[in-house]
């Protein structure tokens, strides 16, 4: 499934042209193609939005009111979590272990309320925390066990470093630990195959890295899914029962969806299309998001260099977490500068007669970090600019 009707880049330079730059933009045709698409990806499983990849309470809101089938939000950060939850959004998954007392104390307030927020574990020190403060406010906590589901392929290691529980028999250990407790309770589990999801494997130019991965990525699969299943099933004999078993992101809707055992997926990048995912064989995103930088140099001819736009993805530094020049079509950085604090020059020999003051539309490598350089999203819609909607730094917020 591909994306029609293609962005050209005066649609957008008219359409924006009254807004001072920087700005960022939310396309929101785009967004409800991702939308659809995400839905159809992940079969009849529930899907979990993670809140990293949007940063955004509105564009939280609007993805879950579009189908009933999007339900509850993975956060990055305790303090999100508390802020969500105080804004209305419920059943929120803490995507990783919280050890700050204050953040603890607050979620057990929240609890008590009747909010469902879950907490993130992966060693037994993590439950012991968590179930003193439960104590001493009188709570039950639930909690989400997180297995590491990377895997060992070829001598290679294959995956990110998450939780310490590898094994089959650790997870069964820690989750007979969890019912142990009288203050926590079991809510889920979660097996995120990060090396699935978040590694492309349909990169231009790198035909045998590509095939490297692919057949990398189909080992991993199987794997993965039969260490799933034998954990669901030594569970199921010892009687502990549990909500969800999440698992997937938007790289690997397409294999995770396959596997029974797992009643709910996480899905966070897909709904901007980032520049990151653009490298996929199984899918392609619609390019959502994005941001305008102006053009005031002309240097010489064929580079038109912009005042800011070195908005650089989070990971292992390379070329690959450089933001990308979008539109006019056939713009791009120089090798030699990339992209900078406070200009980024950008060689473009098209058709379109740029001048100063013009802009030049950019894609963020990754999703959520975009917005924590805006205040807000302008969203386009048929044409024009529809309103504009608050980032988290809008709205003031700063988790990590």
């Amino acid at each position: 499934m591909s994306y029609g009707d293609k962005r050209t880049y005066r649609q957008y330079a008219n359409a924006f042209s009254q807004l001072p730059m920087p700005y960022a933009y939310l396309d929101l045709e785009y967004l409800r193609y991702n939308i659809t698409d995400i839905l159809n990806r992940s079969g009849q499983k529930q899907v979990r939005i993670a809140s990293k990849s949007i940063r955004s309470v509105s564009v939280l809101r609007y993805i879950l009111e579009r189908d009933c089938r999007f339900s509850g939000v993975m956060c990055y950060s305790a303090q999100e979590a508390v802020c969500l939850a105080e804004r209305g959004l419920d059943d929120l998954l803490i995507g990783y272990p919280v050890w700050n007392e204050e953040s603890i104390r607050a979620i057990c307030c929240l609890v008590k309320q009747g909010k469902t927020i879950v907490f993130m574990v992966d060693d037994v020190k993590h439950v012991d925390r968590i179930a003193y403060f439960a104590r001493e406010e009188q709570v039950v906590l639930p909690v989400c066990l997180d297995i590491d589901m990377s895997t060992q392929l070829c001598g290679l290691y294959f995956g990110v470093r998450r939780s310490p529980v590898r094994s089959v028999g650790e997870a069964v250990t820690m989750a007979e630990y969890i019912l142990s407790q009288p203050f926590i309770r079991l809510e889920g589990l979660m097996g995120y195959e990060a090396q699935i999801a978040g590694v492309g494997d349909h990169t231009p130019k790198q035909a045998l890295k590509n095939m490297i991965i692919t057949y990398l990525k189909r080992r991993s699969i199987e794997e993965i899914a039969n260490k799933r299943l034998e954990l669901a099933y030594e569970l199921k004999k010892r009687d502990i029962h549990f909500r969800f078993f999440n698992g997937g992101g938007t790289g690997s809707l397409h294999s995770t969806c396959k596997e029974d055992v797992i009643n709910e997926v996480t899905v966070g990048s897909g709904f901007y299309g980032p520049a990151l995912f653009d490298s996929y064989r199984d899918f392609q995103c619609a390019p959502a998001a994005g941001y305008a930088i102006e053009i005031v140099r002309l240097p010489k001819e064929g580079v038109f260099t912009c005042h800011g736009g070195g908005y650089t993805g989070s990971g292992a530094t390379g070329t690959d977490k450089l933001p990308q020049p979008y539109l006019p079509l056939g713009s791009r950085l120089l090798a030699q500068e990339g992209a900078g604090e406070v200009q980024t020059p950008i060689m473009y020999k098209g058709e379109e007669r740029l001048q100063l003051g013009d802009p030049v539309f950019m894609r963020h490598s990754k999703a959520g970090e975009l917005c924590e350089r805006f205040k807000t999203l302008h969203c386009y819609e048929y044409g024009q600019i529809t309103g504009q909607i608050k980032t988290y730094r809008g709205e003031g917020w700063c988790f990590v």
